[in-house]
């Protein structure tokens, strides 16, 4: 089992549509009972709280769908996953500043080539979500194929 966190800020924008948008990728590649899936924010403000309107939106417009709550990451999730991802670079700084554990940290657009951008921009502020999904896709197909070998044990 590959377990995969992704993180933002506040888990109601850009780390439940990557949760949402990577699931799906590993849906249609038949991976599904090799994963753990889950995503979670460095800030507490919207725990408990549904995806925004706007992840949802485009998510549903991909035919992709969305039950999530959010949740704040805590220190045991960089023991429990394999792989935490954030969404940017100061949300990097904020996971890695939990300190330690095994988990191997990344920032999500370093999975996708060719983008020109490192950050995946906060739709929350600027309300372009179609933007930001492409992005996550890009992102999502290059983590998949990088950590793909892992799930069926091959090296």
């Amino acid at each position: 089992m590959i377990r995969v966190l992704f993180v933002c800020l506040g888990n109601i924008c850009r780390s439940p549509m990557a949760e949402a948008v990577f699931r799906a990728r590993v849906r249609e590649a038949g991976l599904s009972d090799d994963f753990e899936i889950d995503s979670a924010g460095t800030a507490s403000f919207h725990v408990g709280k549904p995806a925004h309107a706007g992840t949802r939106a485009i998510l549903a417009k991909h035919g992709i769908g969305c039950d999530h709550r959010a949740r704040e990451i805590v220190r045991d999730d960089l023991d429990r996953f394999d792989h935490v991802v954030a969404m940017d670079g100061q949300n990097r700084s904020d996971i890695e500043a939990l300190g330690g554990g095994r988990a191997v940290i990344s920032s999500f657009l370093e999975h996708a080539a060719g983008l020109g951008v490192r950050d995946v921009p906060d739709p929350y502020y600027t309300g372009n979500f179609a933007e930001v999904y492409a992005l996550v896709d890009a992102a999502a197909i290059g983590l998949l194929a990088r950590i793909r070998p892992a799930a069926r044990g091959l090296k």
